[in-house]
């Protein structure tokens, strides 16, 4: 059993991630293996990243959670942070703790709601998001919600309601193909749990 312990810093991600984990798991078929998304470990984005005490205790929560095949995902939004420095900072820091686990660190380009621009034809229609036909680069809006609530019929947008059900929904492959952040969780999840499952 491969059990997937997850960190995220959001209501919306800590309901959300485990649906997306589930189709990926669907989707990557792992033939000799159970995989367990567990429910994820919320944490506030700051004193993760800035206070050493709190980060070695979420991480080595996660370390006990998952157990030695797991694997441990960090997934937090870059916000204006480059995503590529800010997850390599966190896995040389992670690592000085966990070093005996298997740990991904996934940075959102600005948030995880990017992922829904980069598929957002595919939700057309879903909870009274309406696609505009134009192109919007899904990495570069500073706010992916603000994009997302301006085209939904009721003009809000709840990351706790809306955030899950459109996770159930956008179009993988679509954002596999426009999101970089999206291609690196799907990168790291062959890797972490599909070749594991092979071996």
């Amino acid at each position: 059993m491969i059990r997937i312990a997850s960190i995220v810093e959001g209501d919306g991600e800590e309901k959300a991630l485990p649906i997306l984990l589930r189709r990926l798991r669907d989707e990557w078929q792992v033939v000799n293996e159970f995989v367990e998304p567990l429910p994820p470990i919320r944490v506030h984005r700051d004193r993760f990243i800035n206070r050493d005490e709190e980060f070695r205790k979420q991480l080595l929560l996660a370390a006990a959670k998952c157990g030695e095949r797991g694997w441990i995902l960090v997934l937090l939004d870059a916000d204006d942070d480059c995503p590529v420095t800010l997850a390599t900072d966190i896995h040389r820091r992670a690592m000085q703790y966990i070093s005996h686990r298997r740990l991904s660190v996934v940075i959102a380009k600005r948030e995880y709601e990017a992922w829904f621009l980069a598929a957002a034809r595919s939700l057309d229609g879903r909870r009274g998001f309406c696609y505009p036909d134009e192109f919007v680069d899904p990495e570069s809006p500073r706010d992916a919600k603000g994009w997302l609530r301006r085209n939904m019929e009721s003009r809000t947008y709840s990351e706790v309601l809306d955030q899950p059900a459109f996770t159930a929904h956008f179009d993988l492959q679509q954002a596999f193909d426009n999101s970089r952040s999206f291609r690196k969780l799907c990168k790291e999840w062959q890797v972490n749990v599909v070749a594991v499952g092979e071996d």
